[in-house]
C-alpha cells in the first residue's frame, strides 16, 4: 500500500478537522470555502482508492460536535448529510423517470420540530447527525414559527434556521469588536439559535424553513412529497422554495436558480433534489452516510484568472487591519469584481499571496468573492510596519487559530468608529447613509479624521462612486443628507460631541441655561453647571472635563463652522406635563438611559415615580404588550401604556423639538 497516499490522507483529515473546528465552532475561516471543498474532494478520492476511512475523517462525522450547556437528545432517525455533484448530467440520471422536487440548499442550522396536540412540544438542532441540542424555547421566539397548529396529531418536520444577510450586516454592525464578528450567517444563526438566552435570539431575527415531513400521523399525502409541503404551508409553516421537476427540465431549472440566487436576502450553497414519490424514495434505503432518495447539487464555481495588482490594509476599531486583496477587474456571475477579503495573515500565508501574482477568483455561492488559488504564489511581502490612517506601529498576533495585524496605537481614528456613528445618530446630526460599515471605510481610507472632514466628502466623489454598494446616486443622497444636516440645534451639536453621561435631554438643559453661547458652555466650571437643575456633579464633570482639552475645543469650532444653528428663543420651556406621573420602564432607544427620560419630564413639570398607581397617569414602556408586572398593574388601573416614540411625539406635539 502507497505509504505517502496514507501520510497524505492523514494530514487531509488533520487539516479539514481543524478548518471545520474553527468555521463550526469558533467562527472562524481559516481556509477559503473554495480550499475546503478542494482537499476535501481529495480526501475522499484517497478514501476510494485506498478503501481506508479514519474513524475521524470529516467524510463520515456530519456537522458541529455538541459542546453548549444546552439539554442533549438522540435523535430517532439519524440526520445524514447528502451525497452531492456539481454536474447538472448527475440530476438528470439521478431524476431518470421519477418527478423530484428540487429546492434550495439554505446554508443555515437544521431543526427537526415536533408538535404535539397542535402546539410545539419540542426543537431539537441536527448536532453531530446522531445527537442534537434542545433549542425548544429558542425556536419559540424565531420570526415565522408556528406555535400552534390546527392539525392535533404528532407532527414531526425538518427545516433550516436562516439569518438573512440585511440582517447579518445590521448585526454585526452593532458589535464594536471587529474580531467578535461573525464571517457569514451561518455561523450567525448557529450562534444565535444555540444560546442559553432565548432573548438573544429573538433579537436575530432567525427565520425557519421546512424542507422535510418526517411524520404526521392519519394524513393521506397521496405518495407524493410536493402535497406534504403543499400540507406543512396549510398548517401555517414558510416552506422552502421548491419546484416539480422531471429529467427533462432539471436544465433549464437549475438556471432558473442560479438567475435568482443574487436576488435572496438568505444564504444557499445549492440545490437540493429529492423523488416525489414518497414510497419510491424509501425503497432504497441508504448507504453510512447518504440518504438515497436524494441528492445536493453545488454550484459549479465560475472561476477567473486576474492579476493581484495590491493588498488594501483596512483598520478596523479594534486595531484589527484586515487585508482585501484588489485585483484586475474580472466578470463574475454577472457583476463585475475587483476585490475580496482575504480575512487575516495567515490565509494570506496560506495562499503565499504577494502583488502581481496570477490569481484564480470566483464567488462564493455564486454572492462573495474569494480567492480560488494562487498561480505563481511570490510570496507574503510589504507586511505594513505602520497603520494607514494614524501611521502608529503595527504589530502581528496570534489570535485563536490565525495570526492577523493589528494597530498599537490607542488613539487611532479608526478605533473611534463608535464616536462617528453616534455623531450622524438620528438623536444628533442625522445624517442618512452612513452606516457604520460606511463610516469605518471611509475612515480606514482617511476621508475622516474630525467630525468636520464629514462635511467634505465630495472632495472624494470619484473614490467614493466606485466603492462597492456606492454609485452616483448613492453619492448624491449622501451629501443631500450632509447638506441638509448642517442645519440643526444646537443641543444635537452637544449630544452629538459624545461627551459621557451626556444626553439630549441633558444637553438641551444646559444650552437653556446658557443661552446657547457656546463660549460660556465651553467656559462653565462645576459651579456653573450644578446650579442647573438634573444636572449633578458626574454630568458636571464629564462637561467641564470634555472642555477642558484644547483639542476638543478646537475640533468643536471647526464643526460649528459647518453648521446652521438658527437663533432659538431660550426662555422657560412650557411646563406640559405639569400635574402629570409618569412610570418609566424597560429599555430607552432614544435616550442614553432612563434617568435622561426621567429629567426630561420633571423639566417639562412632570413627576416620575417607580410603581403604577391609580395616580400614574402614563407608563412608558417601548414593549407595550408585554406581560411585565407594571404593564398587567397598568391594565388593571386602565393606565396607558405609550411607547418612547409616543411619549416624544407628545413633547412635539406642544411645539417643542
Amino acid at each position: 500500500m502507497d505509504k505517502s497516499k496514507q501520510a497524505r490522507m492523514q494530514e487531509l483529515v488533520e487539516l479539514l478537522n481543524k478548518a471545520g473546528k474553527a468555521y463550526y465552532q469558533d467562527a472562524e475561516e481559516i481556509m477559503s470555502n473554495y480550499e475546503y471543498d478542494r482537499l476535501y474532494d481529495e480526501l475522499l478520492s484517497l478514501e476510494q482508492e485506498l478503501g481506508i476511512t479514519l474513524s475521524n475523517s470529516p467524510t463520515v462525522n456530519v456537522g458541529y460536535e455538541v459542546l453548549s450547556e444546552l439539554p442533549k437528545e438522540r435523535h430517532e432517525r439519524p440526520m445524514l448529510s447528502l451525497d452531492k455533484t456539481k454536474d447538472v448530467a448527475d440530476l438528470e440520471a439521478f431524476v431518470g423517470d421519477q418527478k423530484a422536487l428540487m429546492s434550495w440548499k439554505l446554508d443555515g442550522l437544521t431543526i427537526v420540530l415536533t408538535y404535539r396536540d397542535g402546539r410545539l412540544y419540542k426543537a431539537v438542532t441536527r448536532g453531530n447527525g446522531e445527537v442534537g441540542e434542545v433549542v425548544t424555547n429558542n425556536a419559540k421566539v424565531f420570526r415565522n414559527i408556528p406555535l400552534q397548529i390546527a392539525y392535533k396529531g404528532e407532527l414531526i418536520l425538518r427545516g433550516e434556521a436562516v439569518i438573512g444577510y440585511r440582517d447579518f450586516e445590521k448585526i454585526n454592525e452593532e458589535i464594536a469588536d471587529a474580531d467578535a464578528r461573525y464571517k457569514n450567517p451561518r455561523n450567525l444563526c448557529s450562534g444565535s439559535v444555540r444560546q442559553l438566552n432565548n432573548e438573544i435570539t429573538a433579537r436575530r431575527n432567525v427565520r425557519f424553513y421546512a424542507f422535510s415531513l418526517v411524520q404526521a400521523e392519519n394524513v393521506d399525502f397521496q405518495n407524493s412529497r410536493d402535497v406534504q409541503m403543499q400540507w406543512l404551508k396549510d398548517q401555517g409553516f414558510e416552506t422552502v422554495e421548491y419546484h416539480v421537476v422531471t429529467k427533462d427540465t432539471v436544465r433549464s431549472q437549475v438556471e432558473w436558480f442560479a438567475a435568482k440566487i443574487e436576488q435572496n436576502d438568505f444564504p444557499s450553497d445549492g440545490l437540493v433534489l429529492i423523488y416525489d414519490d414518497i414510497a419510491y424514495g424509501q425503497s432504497l434505503g441508504r448507504t453510512s452516510k447518504f440518504p438515497r432518495d436524494s441528492y445536493a447539487f453545488k454550484w459549479a464555481d465560475e472561476i477567473r484568472e486576474t492579476t493581484l495588482l495590491e493588498i488594501e490594509w483596512s483598520p478596523s476599531r479594534t486595531g484589527l487591519i484586515n487585508p482585501v486583496a484588489i485585483f484586475e477587474p474580472v466578470e463574475l456571475e454577472g457583476t463585475t469584481v475587483s476585490r475580496a477579503s482575504v480575512h487575516n495573515l495567515s490565509i494570506m500565508e496560506e495562499l503565499e499571496l504577494g502583488v502581481g501574482d496570477r490569481i484564480q477568483v470566483y464567488k462564493a455561492n455564486m454572492i462573495i468573492p474569494q480567492i480560488a488559488e494562487n498561480l505563481t504564489r511570490s510570496g507574503v511581502k510589504d507586511i505594513p510596519q505602520q497603520c494607514p490612517v494614524c501611521q502608529g506601529k503595527t504589530e502581528i498576533r496570534q489570535v485563536s487559530n490565525a495570526k492577523a495585524l493589528y494597530c498599537t496605537n490607542p488613539d487611532c481614528q479608526a478605533k473611534h468608529v463608535k464616536s462617528f456613528t453616534l455623531f450622524v445618530s438620528r438623536d444628533a446630526l442625522n445624517i442618512e447613509g452612513l452606516s457604520e460599515a460606511t463610516l469605518e471605510k471611509f475612515i480606514a481610507m482617511g476621508y475622516i479624521k474630525e467630525y468636520a472632514d464629514i462635511f467634505h466628502l465630495d472632495r472624494y466623489e470619484e473614490s467614493i462612486c466606485q466603492m462597492e454598494g456606492f454609485g452616483e446616486k448613492s453619492f448624491r443622497n449622501l451629501m443631500e443628507s450632509i447638506e441638509k444636516a448642517r442645519t440643526t440645534t444646537l443641543p444635537r451639536v452637544i449630544y452629538a460631541l459624545g461627551i459621557v453621561n451626556i444626553g439630549l435631554a441633558n444637553a438641551k438643559m444646559i444650552c437653556r441655561e446658557f443661552q446657547n453661547d457656546t463660549d460660556a458652555m465651553m467656559e462653565a466650571t462645576m459651579e456653573d453647571l450644578g446650579q442647573i437643575q438634573g444636572v449633578g456633579d458626574v454630568i458636571a464633570g464629564a462637561f467641564v472635563d470634555y472642555f477642558a482639552s484644547e483639542e476638543n475645543r478646537r475640533r468643536f469650532r471647526e464643526l460649528l463652522q459647518e453648521l446652521r444653528i438658527p437663533r432659538e428663543e431660550t426662555g422657560k420651556q412650557a411646563q406640559i406635563f405639569e400635574g402629570m406621573n409618569f412610570v418609566i420602564t424597560g429599555s430607552v432607544e432614544h435616550f442614553a438611559n432612563r434617568s435622561e427620560v426621567k429629567e426630561l419630564i420633571e423639566s417639562l413639570g412632570g413627576k416620575v415615580t417607580g410603581s403604577v398607581t391609580s395616580k400614574t397617569n402614563y407608563l412608558i414602556n417601548n414593549d407595550v404588550t408585554s406581560t411585565s408586572s407594571k404593564n398587567k398593574k397598568a391594565n388593571e388601573l386602565g393606565v396607558p401604556i405609550i411607547s418612547e416614540e409616543t411619549f416624544l411625539e407628545m413633547i412635539r406635539g406642544e411645539g417643542k423639538e
